[in-house]
């Protein structure tokens, strides 16, 4: 069952006087609500959930959006009815995080044609005039790990925990990681494993298999580990601290989000999905919103770690190549078309 928490704001009524107002009918026309459904990581993920929620405020202080609510999923196969949930109160628009919520994202713009969705991270989907997707050059942040591991490897030999290659944004992430490091170094030895053949319900969240197959990867003689979707990707960063090896993150940043991994990461390549989801929903509200795919961008996080010294040479190696990928003066290489 889910927990829902809903955030109601006061409202001034006099002069020199507030009292708390009852929670405004969103199915008036005059009256604008906006809705976060999490995943199963909860609002304090350290990112998607957590900056779209932030972003909620920001717009809610704006005046932008009269009210702001979030549904904490707690389970995945809540995704839908949570997605209901607000619909069915009336939202205006609902926003959802992830491609584990990408096909309820799609089925509920289907169900009700008169709500706006913004899809963050959801790539790949069909379109829907009122579903607005936020998708990343998820190829350009493997590339990216990619170039740091061959640049700190010292074995030679990298390697890169990931989940399913059937979804477009793993294996574009993970395939980048292999092309960034032979773009340094083709004789590196580069394995890249996906995670095939597991149960939906551990999509994402697979911290076992990750940590598992992290530790093949070491035993086998990588010394770099990069980690790639949710909690199964953050299980090789946690077997690379216990082995004291490098790793890399991805997604968001994992000196928050895994403290555990904090000894041994050298950063994370983060998808940032503000402001473009502020100013997403500032179309809805305005009217202007026209569904499709908007390009979100990435983020270098700090190199935090004292204790691990990487040369201000490949610190700023890494920052001209992210500005050439994103000037399109560099390209990864990484097959537009996603293999079927």
């Amino acid at each position: 069952m889910s927990r829902l928490t809903l955030y109601f704001f006061l409202a001034l009524v006099m002069t020199g006087l507030s009292a708390c107002s009852q929670p405004p009918d969103c199915s008036r026309v005059d009256i604008f609500c906006a809705g976060l459904v999490t995943t199963t990581e909860g609002l304090n993920d350290h990112a998607f959930n957590q900056i779209v929620w932030d972003e909620l405020q920001i717009a809610r202080a704006a005046d932008w959006v009269d009210e702001i609510a979030f549904i904490e999923t707690t389970a995945s196969p809540d995704y839908s009815k949570n997605i209901d949930v607000f619909a069915l109160d009336g939202y205006d628009l609902i926003i959802t995080v992830g491609m584990g919520l990408r096909d309820e994202t799609l089925q509920a713009a289907d169900r009700y044609p008169d709500t706006f969705f913004i899809g963050v991270d959801q790539a790949g989907g069909e379109s829907h005039p009122n579903l607005l997707v936020v998708t990343f050059p998820e190829d350009q942040a493997g590339f990216l790990a990619g170039v740091l591991a061959a640049r700190m490897t010292q074995s030679g030999h990298v390697g890169a925990v990931c989940e399913t290659s059937g979804i477009e944004s793993n294996w574009k992430t993970c395939e980048g990681f292999r092309n960034g490091v032979a773009y340094i170094d083709p004789k590196i030895q580069t394995d890249v494993h996906y995670r095939s053949g597991g149960s939906r319900e551990k999509l994402f969240v697979d911290t076992a298999w990750g940590q598992e197959t992290g530790q093949k990867l070491i035993s086998g003689g990588a010394d770099v580990i990069f980690g790639v979707g949710g909690g199964t990707g953050q299980g090789a960063l946690l077997t690379a601290a216990e082995a004291g090896i490098y790793a890399i993150g991805a997604e968001r940043d994992q000196f928050y989000a895994l403290p555990e991994a904090r000894p041994v990461l050298l950063t994370s390549i983060v998808k940032q999905p503000s402001p473009r989801v502020q100013r997403l929903i500032r179309s809805v509200r305005l009217g202007e919103a026209k569904g499709g795919v908007y390009p979100g961008r990435l983020w270098l996080a700090p190199y935090r770690n004292s204790t691990i010294t990487i040369p201000v040479e490949i610190q700023e190696e890494m920052k001209t190549i992210l500005q050439a990928l994103e000037s399109g003066n560099l390209r990864t290489n990484v097959p537009v078309e996603f293999p079927k």
